[in-house]
């Protein structure tokens, strides 16, 4: 039977178009493609549908996550360029105030110097003042002895009563002190 099949193949394929199969073959083959067709259609079909749909949602999960990690990063930045535009206006704001009480300690210590210096120059006249008098005072007692002693020998009398002498050398002191004040 098998030497009846070649025998009538060899026959059947001189025959034929060599680009078409002969018959028996097509019959196979299409009967092997119908079996391959429905067991990829029952079995691995579904399997390849689901690894697709199970693809198509991690990308479309991956995008809106993407999606929702562009809208979070856009607001952290948003958040950090209002973070920074209130540091820099901190910062603005505090050297401000170091400008202002900069110039308000500058201007303290200039009242305190301008009071220290007006002190000094307070304490400076005082104690001229008490110098000038305990020079005056001294001048006067060596101004009223040497009158004194003066008047004794004009008068050729001793003038050694000290009420008397202290009279005296007043009114003399007194009088050079109006010409003084005259004179200027």
């Amino acid at each position: 039977m098998i030497a009846n099949l070649v025998q009538l193949a060899a026959e059947h394929t001189e025959k034929q178009n060599p680009l078409l199969p002969p018959g028996p073959e097509l019959l196979v083959g299409t009967i092997a493609f119908a079996i391959v067709f429905f067991f990829f259609w029952k079995k691995l079909l579904p399997n390849i549908n689901k690894v697709l749909e199970e693809r198509r949602a991690a990308i479309e999960g991956g995008i809106e996550e993407a999606e929702a990690m562009k809208t979070e990063a856009q607001s952290v930045l948003e958040q950090y360029k209002a973070q920074l535009a209130e540091a820099r206006h901190e910062a603005a704001r505090l050297r401000q105030e170091a400008q202002e009480q900069g110039a308000a300690l500058i201007a303290e210590m200039r009242a305190e110097g301008q009071r220290q210096r007006e002190e000094i120059i307070a304490a400076g006249h005082a104690q001229i003042e008490a110098d000038r008098k305990a020079a005056a005072s001294a001048l006067r007692q060596d101004v009223g002895k040497l009158a004194t002693e003066l008047a004794g020998k004009l008068v050729g009398e001793s003038l050694e009563d000290h009420a008397r002498q202290s009279r005296v050398i007043d009114r003399f002191l007194d009088e050079l002190e109006d010409k003084a004040e005259a004179a200027r």
